[in-house]
């Protein structure tokens, strides 16, 4: 096997899992996770990650490279909060349902895709926005800690933009040691998954359930379907919606809350630098699982590294890896005129972070943009 396949899902394994662990962390400290769940759904998602990417990638003979929801956990950070962990595991079992749905049932892939990109970037951006804009305020709070992180990751990501996140940690971990912020280190020790039994709370189901299922269909497995086609691959979508839904109803019990297609990480094995050979590229899938399933035993120990962090560094990198879907969810929205006024209503509410009736504001967000839009369209007529 070519040392360059190695290399290029070892890279894709480590920017994936380090640039975007403090928000799997945020969200389950949200939705009340204990330090075993928290450990548990780390290891619960990447053992779904390392097994839909081997499975799909086998089959189909293409670098099938799949991740976890990133603005999905973003989601249950921002608006997760008082949920419990029975409740959450119940909506991310239905999320994972509703991929599986879609792949099975034509008529409901074919309904999820009319809604209007512009209204679905804008509910992601108003989630994603609230991790942004805290960025200024812990730089306010600890600028001791929070400003070289923030310029560490603004000089690397000039040279390397995917190693950006993961400099910008490392220099943050070396900070808070020289400021004596950091707690004991933990004893290494394997992880262990603790299963949580679902709950299946309507509210929660209709504004947490539904919400993931929508920013994780649009914000990863749309744009990894385009980065396999940009490659040279027809993306076998079906299969994908299906595996990948499967795998997170089955690890939703353990705290796993979506696993789906990667897009920026998929990138780095779906090119000719992975192997010039585009038939042979897909070996990629399995060592990229291979590494996966090393993640996943050490996750209770990296749970644990993280814990002993100050909050504010872990709050700080969350939002320094949401800077970029945040930029591509902002154009999406803004993109078409004719939407644009539906696109800043449904981010201004979704950002606003309310709450009515049981449902948050994500729900309420897409529901303004999408009456706005159903207004209009009653007005050309």
């Amino acid at each position: 096997m070519p040392v360059s396949i190695i290399v290029s899902a070892f890279v894709a394994a480590l920017v994936g899992f380090g640039g975007t662990l403090a928000l799997i962390l945020a969200a389950a400290a949200a939705v009340g996770a204990s330090a075993a769940q928290a450990s548990s759904w780390v290891a619960a998602i990447c053992l779904a990650v390392a097994g839909t990417s081997a499975v799909l990638s086998i089959r189909h003979r293409m670098p099938i490279i799949t991740a976890w929801s990133t603005p999905g956990a973003a989601l249950i950070a921002g608006f997760g909060s008082g949920l419990g962990m029975e409740a959450a595991t119940g909506a991310f079992l239905v999320a994972g349902l509703a991929m599986v749905l879609c792949a099975a049932i034509k008529p409901l892939g074919t309904l999820v895709s009319r809604i209007p990109v512009a209204v679905a970037a804008a509910m992601l951006a108003g989630v994603l926005a609230r991790f942004v804009m805290a960025l200024a305020e812990h730089a306010v709070a600890t600028p001791a800690l929070v400003l070289p992180v923030i310029a560490v990751f603004f000089g690397v990501r000039r040279l390397a933009p995917n190693w950006a996140v993961p400099a910008a940690l490392a220099a943050g971990i070396a900070g808070a040691l020289a400021l004596g912020r950091v707690g004991p280190m933990p004893a290494p020790e394997l992880s262990a998954l603790v299963w949580t039994t679902p709950r299946l709370d309507v509210s929660v189901l209709v504004g947490l359930g539904l919400p993931l299922f929508l920013v994780t269909m649009a914000s990863q497995n749309l744009p990894g379907f385009a980065v396999l086609r940009a490659s040279g691959y027809e993306p076998p979508v079906r299969s994908i919606l299906a595996v990948t839904g499967l795998a997170s109803m089955l690890t939703a019990p353990f705290g796993a809350h979506a696993t789906n297609l990667a897009a920026i990480t998929a990138a780095l094995c779906t090119g000719p630098d992975t192997d010039p050979d585009r038939r042979s590229r897909w070996r990629a899938g399995p060592v990229y699982a291979g590494f996966y399933v090393l993640l996943a035993a050490a996750g209770a120990s990296l749970v644990a590294v993280f814990a002993a962090l100050p909050p504010a560094l872990i709050a700080t990198i969350a939002g320094l890896a949401l800077l970029s879907p945040l930029t591509g969810a902002l154009t999406a929205a803004l993109n078409e005129e004719k939407h644009r006024i539906a696109a800043v209503a449904t981010f201004a509410t979704t950002a606003s972070g309310i709450s009515a009736l049981g449902l948050g504001a994500p729900v309420w967000g897409l529901a303004a943009g999408l009456a706005i839009i159903a207004v209009d369209r009653a007005k050309r007529r």
